[in-house]
């Protein structure tokens, strides 16, 4: 007997909505520098509130629509783990690191997404994305530990905690969304995020501080375009494309980073840290192109390849 197999056809990447995606990462990025250079240094706990809940109650005008039954808590979790706790520690590492190093840590979260992925989604990661992952971890340790600069290791370190509970909201959010409109569930989590900032703000950090021109605009930046635009197409592409796709997006959060960084607020880059970002760049393109080259067959290709 013999079976015919017929050809396998290439996966096309989906570059309208990589690109959409791919949004959120970039301006993810340039938080670091609008925080750094004009925003009050010492608001973390109200940073997070200004930023989530404008942003929240804009969406919530536009779908127009509250929780129900579940989705009451899940908003909670999801605005705690999304919004509330990572906006604080985000506006505290802007504070800490150089917008070039505070953006690159972030890049290690396409590794933990491919990896959570795994037992809450069952999408189990491909070889050759692992690999970029990899090569992104490495090139962050590289810049992390350039002799350039003194780093802080509590900088690091909130980066790095921001990171890892970003990735379980992130994959729960992908699990518990499914048939629920995106603009919905993204409103619903940035108000909760920012209402449970609230309390905390107030009593740790007192009354609301005071914002000139320039905080107002800069926090009408990140709440618009680094919140509500950005959640609303990470969320979208967490929606249509694996995981493993969209944390391999995650590591242009620090191109915007160093871009801004270098140009904007003169920070210094040494050949190790430029070393560094070539091989974060290098895992993103190895992950994406390894996913468009991996075969795939039709449902009338594996009958004829099961066929004698």
């Amino acid at each position: 007997m013999e079976t015919n197999l017929m050809p396998g056809r290439a996966h096309r990447l989906p570059l309208g909505r990589l690109a959409l995606t791919a949004i959120a990462p970039v301006a993810w990025g340039s938080t670091y520098y609008v925080t750094r250079e004009y925003l009050p240094g010492d608001a973390a706990l109200w940073g997070g509130v200004f930023r989530a809940l404008p942003a929240g109650l804009i969406l919530l005008l536009i779908c127009r629509r509250l929780p129900r039954g579940s989705w009451w808590w899940k908003s909670l979790v999801l605005g705690t783990l999304n919004i509330g706790a990572f906006f604080a520690l985000v506006y505290a590492v802007a504070r800490l690191l150089p917008s070039s190093i505070a953006a690159t840590t972030m890049a290690v979260s396409a590794g933990v997404l491919m990896l959570l992925a795994w037992p809450l989604l069952g999408e189990r990661p491909k070889r050759w994305p692992l690999i970029g992952a990899a090569l992104g971890f490495l090139g962050v340790a590289i810049m992390v530990f350039d002799g350039q600069s003194k780093i802080s290791m509590l900088g690091i370190l909130l980066s790095l905690t921001a990171m890892g509970i970003s990735s379980v909201g992130f994959i729960l959010a992908k699990k518990w969304s499914s048939g629920q409109p995106i603009v919905d569930t993204t409103a619903w989590q940035l108000v909760a995020g920012g209402l449970l900032l609230l309390p905390f703000a107030w009593l740790i950090q007192g009354p609301p501080p005071a914002l000139d021109r320039q905080a107002v605009l800069g926090f009408g930046y990140l709440s618009v375009v680094a919140t509500a635009i950005a959640f609303l197409a990470w969320f979208s592409g967490l929606r249509h494309l694996p995981s493993g796709t969209v944390g391999l997006l995650g590591p242009l959060n620090p191109v915007a980073g160093v871009i801004l960084g270098t140009l904007l607020a003169a920070e210094s880059l040494g050949i190790q840290s430029l070393g560094g970002m070539a091989l974060v760049l290098s895992g993103v393109l190895l992950g994406l192109l390894a996913n468009r080259a991996q075969p795939r067959t039709s449902p009338r290709d594996r009958v004829h390849a099961a066929t004698p």
